[in-house]
């Protein structure tokens, strides 16, 4: 059994600093430490734990050892034509190795989206990595997120044995939490995605070319391409509305006019 549920104490919060470690590789550089996650949740964003139940017993020291994954966020406000909006940047999502594909990444952030949803919060944003399928999958086809912002090198140099030492150039996932898209997907309905006008493909090997000294010169021209066809993109005003896997499992980003419920922009293209 996994249990979802906010992160409490100072054990469970190291948990998660401890995660951030073994997931990414990160060097004391790139480490959220123990206080920022205590800082988060005080100032009202989110520290959400996922909890294996077999791997501990109902002793208080020994909780923290179930942890096997977190979705820690931080407050923000946004400008808009009307008045300041709150919402939520979700800054990490990790799921330990050993649980993987297993749904706990999208338990995780449906449970950010009930909080925030229960503090009147209705929208929440974060960066990914346009080149990580698996993730792209996650935000654009199972959440309904939607983007139309490249942040190109975004966190300068990373640490993460994942990045691969590549620029960290990002995609803003844009999740407006009471939409008819992610109405349709919590109601299991098909996602249908009308008039797309490009369409930009993720290799399936790409992962093993990021980290592999031989290949990573191939990863990079991917990125750098890709990087030229989202900017363009972006800047006709198309936006990112769905995402699909061909039959090699390569990654393909589908894009188009925005929905009527997509047209309020984030941060523009940098």
């Amino acid at each position: 059994m996994i249990d979802i549920r906010s992160c409490a104490g100072l054990d469970e919060m190291e948990a998660c600093v401890r995660l951030q470690t073994e997931i990414w590789g990160y060097d004391e550089s790139d480490v959220v430490p123990r206080k920022t996650f205590l800082l988060a949740q005080k100032i009202g964003g989110q520290v959400m734990g996922a909890f294996d139940s077999e791997l501990t017993d109902s002793a208080e020291e020994t909780r923290a050892k179930a942890l096997v994954g977190f979705a820690m966020s931080l407050p923000g406000i946004k400008k808009t034509a009307k008045r300041p909006q709150l919402y939520l940047h979700s800054h990490m999502l990790a799921v330990r190795t050993s649980h993987r594909n297993r749904g706990i990444g999208a338990q995780l952030k449906w449970e950010q989206r009930r909080e925030a949803l229960s503090r009147g919060i209705r929208r929440i944003e974060w960066t990914f990595d346009p080149l990580a399928i698996k993730n792209a999958f996650l935000n654009i086809h199972r959440l309904g997120a939607i983007a139309r912002t490249y942040l190109v090198d975004f966190y300068g140099v990373s640490s993460s044995r994942l990045q691969g030492g590549l620029p960290t150039d990002r995609l803003l996932a844009e999740w407006e939490l009471d939409s008819p898209r992610v109405g349709a997907i919590l109601a299991r309905r098909p996602a249908v995605v009308r008039g797309i006008e490009e369409r930009i493909l993720v290799p399936s090997p790409i992962d093993q070319w990021k980290v592999s000294e031989a290949s990573r010169a191939r990863a990079l021209a991917v990125q750098l391409e890709n990087r030229r066809k989202f900017q363009e993109a972006f800047s006709r005003g198309l936006v990112v509305l769905g995402f699909s896997r061909d039959a090699e499992g390569n990654g393909v980003y589908e894009l188009g006019s925005p929905a009527p419920e997509d047209s309020s922009p984030g941060v523009r293209c940098h």
